[in-house]
């Protein structure tokens, strides 16, 4: 099956192979196994994962279904999955997960748990269309299909496909409600972390504090656009970062491994039957302790 996308414009100068992995969720593992055998181009030609994409760009990755794209080990671990059919599912990943198995993380991940969930299928390929910071507990969606996992990715940031966070944060926010849009950029050289800076990517998140306690608020997030670690880097700017936030805060030992940020509800229209989900996580007891 091919998986298709069109490089919209604030997805213009990635490489790639960052742009296969971030944004139409391909591993690592099944970018290289694809580029060795001409299963990856852009506008019809076969480049390297090393080419910087343009607007307009239609990347094109073919996979390969005779066999799985790269094994994978079940991890046993109870999973809760409060929405399932024949073309996806939706995953509340614990905290303290990694979403995908990786050189760092071969073997404790979402990845592993949902492959031992679902019988350990021979055909099995890890399709995520939204993704979630180790740290981050909370709803994900998982496609069954490359065709499913594709025009759900093309539904983000739209009124089709709407995530709802609650976050708690260190300190509370001088406005009760408000909309944070500042641009934010990958900080310079060898690190995750991430920046707001003039010249980086529009990134736009609401918020609405709900409860305030002992200099801690409970707030409500819903993203605009989907930036990596958007609402811990725009929490921070706001002087109140999500608690517990070991990159952006100060990591605390009442969280230990985690920090106070949940994937509380997703919205969505069914790319099949046309009708609307509405799926909820409470917020994890840990969380409501603190």
């Amino acid at each position: 099956m091919i998986v298709e996308s069109v490089v919209s414009q604030e997805h213009a100068g990635q490489k790639l192979s960052t742009y296969l992995h971030h944004i139409m969720s391909i591993s690592t593992s099944q970018i290289k196994s694809a580029k060795w055998d001409s299963r990856i181009t852009v506008n019809g030609q076969s480049v390297y994962t090393s080419y910087v994409l343009k607007a307009g760009d239609t990347v094109h990755f073919l996979e390969n279904n005779a066999v799985p794209c790269y094994p994978v080990s079940p991890m046993v671990l109870p999973l809760s999955i409060p929405y399932e059919d024949d073309q996806l599912l939706i995953v509340d990943k614990p905290a303290r997960l990694a979403t995908s198995s990786s050189a760092r993380y071969p073997d404790d991940a979402l990845e592993n748990a949902l492959f031992y969930a679902l019988g350990e299928p021979k055909d099995y390929i890890f399709r995520p269309v939204n993704r979630l910071d180790k740290g981050t507990s909370g709803l994900m969606a998982v496609a069954r299909n490359a065709l499913i996992q594709y025009s759900l990715q093309s539904m983000l940031h739209t009124p089709d496909f709407i995530r709802t966070y609650l976050a708690i944060t260190d300190g509370i926010p001088a406005s009760s409600e408000g909309t944070i849009s500042l641009p934010i950029a990958k900080a310079e050289g060898p690190t995750i972390r991430r920046e707001i800076r003039s010249d980086g990517k529009p990134s736009i998140t609401h918020y609405k504090v709900l409860a305030e306690r002992n200099g801690l608020a409970l707030v409500r997030l819903q993203l605009e656009t989907g930036r990596t670690h958007q609402i811990r880097v725009h929490m921070a700017a706001l002087g109140c970062p999500v608690f517990g936030d070991f990159l952006y805060g100060t990591e605390s030992e009442r969280l230990p491994g985690r920090f106070a940020l949940h994937a509380a509800q997703i919205q969505l229209l069914h790319p099949v039957l046309r009708t609307t989900l509405n799926i909820e996580s409470p917020l994890p007891d840990e969380l409501k302790r603190l």
